[in-house]
């Protein structure tokens, strides 16, 4: 915990930190306040899903299109630009009735928008602390995440479950404008520019853990969003305990997020943490309408949540030049964006044909097939015992503005 204490007394770290999980928020809420939304609206978790088909879609291409023009024209500029976009497309979907095929062409117009605040503040980091301390911050990063991914959908379930999925919408589009400002006012953002890349857009991905981590990131983030649409199924809309249930979850990652964070990154590290979030997803399925078993499993999973995302930031961030770290994070976030509308809106299919424990399984499947895959290309993962994770220096020196 000291290592963390420290970090957090870096001029700078605490407050960008906060800047940017506030800015991502919406990143956790907007699928599953899309989903809700829309089936209110049209009565289908079907429908539902094809909006977040269309959203996801947006995302795909935006991730490292976005991330790229950071280094051509600038950080602040991108970032605001995208934040204004996809602010009035989400704003739109909250106010404004549409048949389904509107709702898909304003969510993809919203996904191509979507701000590259994660691939900002990844290449930043290296910036800002020495080396030594970059694999804790990634660490902490991943459990500050939560905030993000498990918390943001709390936050969704209990606005568009007491209030009105409008509201859930709505204040997923202010958390987007404010925090968006805060983190482009951030003196860092204007300090560190990124060099542009010499290189063509995706070769990125021949690196293999950055490849390694887009596939596992996806499935990670696409098994939370199925257990999320599973959660508020099993507990309908009629009270609290869905988001009671969400937010033991995000407790249990955030304790495995600052307990295992500063361990030694080895090259099993990420398929173990995957196996636990599998295991508990697994025990899950078996304890449906059980509120005390419900929380447990789940409680079990999110142990290994915020420690997988750290693994993947940090063989990451080790394995690229810094001119490509911004495409790279791009990439990796692109895939958990997927992942999220992905896993809902296949739990959402799920839940319409089988009931809650459809999107239990499609979740339990989701994180075995991550497991998998981290067990299957082990040798992909860079071992980063006794070394740090700094991006691998370019041949030109990157240019640092005057703040």
């Amino acid at each position: 915990m000291s290592s963390y204490a420290n970090l957090l007394k870096t001029p700078g770290v605490a407050r960008i930190i906060a800047a940017q999980l506030t800015a991502r928020i919406p990143n956790g809420m907007l699928s599953l306040a899309y989903l809700l939304h829309v089936q209110y609206v049209h009565h289908s978790y079907g429908a539902a899903g094809l909006v977040l088909a269309a959203t996801s879609i947006g995302q795909a291409i935006a991730g490292p299109l976005t991330s790229r023009w950071m280094g051509r024209w600038g950080m602040r500029p991108v970032l605001i630009l995208t934040t204004l976009v996809c602010s009035a497309a989400v704003f739109s979907i909250a106010f404004i009735y549409m048949e389904v095929a509107s709702y898909m062409v304003v969510g993809f117009i919203g996904g191509l928008s979507t701000p590259p605040v994660t691939a900002a503040v990844r290449t930043i980091y290296p910036k800002m602390v020495t080396a030594g301390q970059l694999t804790p911050l990634f660490a902490l990063d991943a459990a500050a995440q939560e905030v993000i991914w498990v918390v943001g959908p709390v936050i969704t379930t209990f606005v568009s479950i007491q209030i009105s999925t409008v509201l859930g919408i709505v204040v997923a589009g202010v958390f987007m404008l404010g925090g968006g400002l805060w983190f482009v006012l951030s003196p860092e953002v204007g300090r560190v520019r990124i060099p542009r890349s010499r290189r063509r857009l995706g070769t990125v991905l021949l690196k293999k853990p950055v490849l390694l981590s887009v596939i596992v990131g996806t499935l990670l983030i696409g098994a939370c969003a199925a257990v999320e649409a599973s959660v508020v199924s099993v507990f309908g809309h009629g009270g609290p305990q869905g988001g009671i249930v969400l937010a033991i979850w995000s407790i249990g990652s955030l304790i495995g997020g600052l307990a295992l964070g500063h361990l030694p990154v080895g090259p099993w590290a990420l398929a173990r943490r995957m196996i636990v979030v599998a295991v508990g997803m697994g025990l899950a399925t078996f304890a449906i309408g059980n509120f005390w078993g419900l929380s447990a499993t789940l409680l079990i999973a999110g142990l290994g949540i915020a420690p997988a995302l750290g693994v993947m930031s940090a063989i990451v961030a080790s394995s690229v030049r810094f001119s490509d770290t911004a495409e790279a994070y791009g990439w990796v976030g692109t895939g958990q964006l997927i992942g999220a509308a992905a896993g809902s809106a296949v739990a959402g299919f799920f839940i319409d044909g089988t009931g809650p424990i459809g999107g239990f399984v499609v979740a339990t499947a989701l994180a075995l097939l991550g497991a998998f895959a981290g067990t299957v290309f082990h040798r992909w993962h860079p071992d980063l015992r006794g070394r740090d994770s700094s991006p691998i220096p370019d041949t030109e020196p990157v240019p640092i503005q005057p703040s």
